[in-house]
């Protein structure tokens, strides 16, 4: 009987690592879609960033009460990953608590930390719940979020919920059966959450028992491996992609914008012909700003894999506040979707074929991008060091320089900087005159 289980587990195993695989492969190619950006400068500084921004959840802190409730959640997700470490190799090995008899006094004591952090994240799975369907927090209830979006966050937790209540279950099972001394079930000392649910169980059958415990195993271990392959198509990617996007984050002053070496090189050839390439030198025409995620760069991409949806950044916005069309958090979704339907379509035809979309216009509207004020509060808010505006700029920019779409007022204060160098019209001799009036 062990050894069908294990043939069964190691089946199972190897099919959800294979299609969590395939989709790393996929995630990976998507990003490198994006043009390249040399992010290696300062390495010390990005550590630090990756501990206290992913690791620490620094910025969560803001608001204590959702960031100690987020921890909570977080903490149980990544600490209770070591007793599926123990149910990973149970069930390859065939055995029941493998640890249990190599820690000693120290596994209960273990256990009992974990099912501490289950609870809490029960806890505070339905309390984001609540806020999230009951309350109705305006950032979780905005119009980009319907449909799949708000589906996707409450199935993650309802179905952290069931895996936590599995556990505990399992747990509460195993200690009866362990009083009995039934065989295959390691004797340990009582743990601390589920000894006092005991009862509860008590009262049935060594036979009903062993089939409800070992129901639950396989149902927790089987929905750990749905989940890591529902994590690719999820906006909870984030808790895998946090990591690398804080430690590859912004370190430049925020308010500092980036240059363009095309636009710098087309004024200097202007300037100074002879510094022109020859034209079989010349390369290819680089796109001013950016019209698709082609023209992005990997980290923009990465960053829009890596949202978690929060909504802290359109929280922030202040053209979002005063009912403006602008959601930093929906272009974030945008230039995923795009992405993903850019994958697709090479997917399907084995390399890239236009289908006459492109970001912007057909995902994201130019009433958005002109609604962005540049203050920095989005990439301020994020708790994972995501750069909306960076995203916002390019595609303005691709606009404004290749489509020449610019308000009249822009126009007009473009033409007064490049004749009078400055934004108003008046002549630099004319702009001091107001000291002689």
């Amino acid at each position: 009987m062990h050894l069908i289980q294990q043939i069964l587990f190691l089946i199972c195993a190897g099919v959800a690592i294979y299609i969590f695989s395939k989709s790393v492969v996929r995630i990976r190619r998507n990003i490198n879609l994006g043009r390249d950006e040399d992010i290696s400068d300062n390495k010390p500084q990005r550590w630090r960033n990756m501990v206290l921004l992913a690791l620490g959840q620094k910025k969560m802190f803001k608001k204590p009460i959702p960031a100690f409730l987020h921890l909570a959640v977080y903490a149980g997700f990544i600490i209770i990953n070591i007793e599926i470490l123990e149910i990973f190799l149970d069930g390859i090995l065939g055995k029941h608590r493998l640890f249990a008899p190599m820690l000693g006094m120290l596994y209960p004591f273990l256990i009992g930390f974990f099912e501490v952090l289950a609870v809490l994240v029960l806890v505070a799975c339905l309390v984001f719940l609540i806020r999230r369907n009951v309350l109705h927090v305006r950032r979780l209830w905005m119009g980009e979020l319907n449909g799949w979006p708000k589906t996707d966050a409450n199935l993650i937790l309802i179905t952290e919920v069931i895996l936590m209540t599995l556990f505990l279950t399992m747990n509460s099972c195993d200690l009866v059966l362990q009083s009995r001394n039934v065989e295959h079930y390691t004797v340990t000392n009582a743990f601390w959450i589920t000894s006092h649910f005991t009862p509860i169980f008590s009262g049935l059958s060594s036979g009903t028992l062993v089939a409800i415990e070992r129901s639950c195993w396989w149902l927790h271990i089987l929905g750990v491996f749905a989940f890591l392959n529902y994590l690719p198509y999820s906006k909870h990617l984030h808790i895998l992609l946090a990591f690398p996007n804080a430690y590859y984050g912004r370190l430049i002053p925020q308010g500092e914008m980036k240059n363009m070496p095309e636009i710098q090189n087309e004024v200097l050839y202007m300037m100074e012909p002879d510094k022109a390439p020859a034209a079989d030198a010349a390369q290819e025409h680089k796109r001013f700003g950016a019209k698709d995620v082609q023209d992005l760069s990997w980290k923009n991409l990465l960053d829009a894999y890596s949202c978690t949806e929060c909504g802290r950044c359109t929280a922030s916005c202040p053209a979002n506040m005063t009912g403006k069309l602008l959601s930093p958090r929906k272009i974030m979704m945008d230039t995923r979707d795009r992405m993903e339907a850019v994958g697709k379509n090479i997917d399907k035809n084995g390399t890239w074929q236009d289908d006459s979309k492109s970001l912007v216009h057909d995902y994201i509207s130019v009433e958005e991008l002109r609604a962005c004020t540049s203050c920095q509060a989005c990439v301020e808010a994020c708790p994972v060091s995501i750069n909306p505006l960076d995203i916002i700029m390019q595609l303005r920019r691709y606009l404004i320089m290749e489509e020449s779409n610019a308000p009249q007022e822009w126009n007009l204060m473009s033409s007064n900087i490049e004749n009078n160098m400055a934004p108003w019209k008046f002549s630099p001799d004319d702009r001091d005159a107001w000291v002689n009036a």
